[in-house]
Formats: C-alpha cells, sequence, structure tokens
C-alpha cells in the first residue's frame, strides 16, 4: 500500500473522526414490533423479529448477556438481492454479491409533496428526467433512493401500511415505466426505499405485478427497504454503505445502512 493511499484513507477517517464527515445511521430499529409485509393467501408470510432470551447475567449465563433471535430474510431494513424475484433466478443472492457493489452514491429523489396529496403516487420517468436536469446525470453504481416521507411512519402499523376501505395498503413507489427505465437505462447498483418494500403497496395489482421487483433484479441490481433518515441526506454526494450477511444462497437480508455526508461548511 503506497503513502498516498495510506494519507487517502488517513484523511477519510480523519474527516469521520472530527466530524467533518457525518454517519447518518438508514436502519429502522428491530424488534418485535418491526411492522412486516403481509401477503394474502394462499402465499406464504416471513416471520417477524423474534427474541430467545437465553441469559441475563443469571444461573443460565452468570457473566453474559445474550440472545436467540428467529425472523425472516426481508424483515425490517432490509436488502433485496436478484435471486429474490423469479426474473433474477439465477443471479446473485447476498452470498455472492462482490463487496464492493454495496457501495455507492446516493441520489435522493424527493416526492415528499407528492405523497402527501396521494398516498399511491408512483415515480415517473418525467420524475427521474427532471432530477437529471437540475442535479446532473444519475452516476454508475448510484443508490436512487426514493424520498416519500414514509420513514416517520417505521413504528406505526396502522400509518406505515396504510391500508385503505379496499383492503388495500396505500403506500408509494415506483411506476412500472420508471422501473423498466432505471433498472436498464441507468447503470445503478439499485434502489431505496421507506417503505415495506421496493414496490409500491398496490403494485400487486400492475401488469407484471410488483414491477420494480422485476425489473431491478431481472437486471441483476438491488433494494433497500424500510430506510429512515432519508430527510438527513443531501440530494447528490453522500455515500451509502448497505451490507448484507453473507448468508449462503440468501435472497435477502436484515442490514443497517450507513451514509458518509459531508458537512457543509
Amino acid at each position: 500500500m503506497g503513502i498516498s493511499t495510506i494519507n487517502l484513507l488517513g484523511d477519510l477517517l480523519g474527516s469521520i473522526v472530527s466530524g467533518e464527515i457525518e454517519v447518518i445511521d438508514l436502519a429502522q430499529p428491530l424488534n418485535e414490533n418491526t411492522p412486516v409485509i403481509q401477503l394474502p393467501e394462499p402465499f406464504a408470510n416471513t416471520a417477524g423479529f423474534k427474541y430467545n432470551r437465553l441469559s441475563t447475567y443469571d444461573e443460565t449465563g452468570p457473566a453474559w448477556y445474550w440472545n436467540d433471535f428467529s425472523m425472516g430474510e426481508h424483515v425490517g431494513t432490509h436488502f433485496d438481492a436478484p435471486n429474490h424475484w423469479i426474473s433474477g433466478k439465477g443471479k446473485d443472492g447476498v452470498d455472492s454479491i462482490p463487496a464492493k457493489k454495496m457501495i455507492g452514491e446516493a441520489c435522493v429523489i424527493n416526492v415528499t409533496k407528492k405523497c402527501e396529496e396521494n398516498p399511491d403516487y408512483l415515480l415517473t420517468i418525467e420524475d427521474i428526467l427532471r432530477f437529471e436536469e437540475e442535479h446532473g446525470s444519475i452516476p454508475e453504481n448510484a443508490w436512487i433512493i426514493l424520498h416519500t416521507g414514509w420513514g416517520k411512519y417505521g413504528q406505526d402499523h396502522e400509518k406505515f401500511f396504510n391500508i385503505g376501505e379496499d383492503g388495500q395498503p396505500h403506500t408509494p413507489g415506483f411506476s412500472k415505466e420508471a422501473s423498466r427505465f432505471l433498472a436498464n437505462d441507468r447503470e445503478i447498483l439499485g434502489v431505496g426505499v421507506e417503505t415495506v418494500g421496493t414496490d409500491a403497496g398496490m403494485a400487486g395489482t400492475f401488469d407484471p405485478p410488483f414491477p420494480n421487483h422485476y425489473y431491478m433484479h431481472e437486471a441483476g441490481r438491488y433494494g433497500l427497504s424500510q430506510l429512515t433518515n432519508v430527510d438527513k441526506l443531501p440530494t447528490r454526494g453522500a455515500i451509502i454503505i448497505a451490507t448484507p450477511l453473507k448468508i449462503t444462497e440468501g435472497s435477502g437480508s436484515p442490514i443497517r445502512p450507513i451514509a458518509l455526508v459531508a458537512r457543509q461548511k
């Protein structure tokens, strides 16, 4: 390792320690109250988070505290790998994704006002092109973060799922055209959302169903769901590091993604 490389990494660490670069936690708390997606019959549902207390400095472990836990791969703030979807069958799972493909610039597309007016709002290609006109072209290996404001509901089941009188969840997401455009016409890592999954609440009724999953994973791209603190990210320039557990043949994993954000001087 050359001196220039040491200096580069040392400058980065020094900036983090000094606070010139802020570290933003993008993960929602993970516990037995974490909202979990519920699919209608006859589909199988994932298990939520559950603790099994082993010892708390007591007779079963006098000098230590530890627990077992069980949960599904796609619970809480989590990572979707390409093999999660039929269109990505045979592609990477969380164990085979190169680690460098978990790090990228955040391009934050803010649609909070539109989502306040319409909880079923779908990002359009026009929204994406308008973003690029104002903030520059989406770079390679970027995370497209859809800022809907939904992160503030992350611990409130009723508001988070927003089930309507029709029995359907009403939460924002991507139009199928926008998903296909990002997956095929931009060299992104994937997308990130504040909602329970990377598709809109009504996306099960779309053609194809859950099109963001379909097109992203078909193209070998990834998904980040149930993010929080998205409002603390700049529109461009933050670096997101999102590393799933290395679960053999895993289709997803809980994560604690972080963003590195340069403080404005």
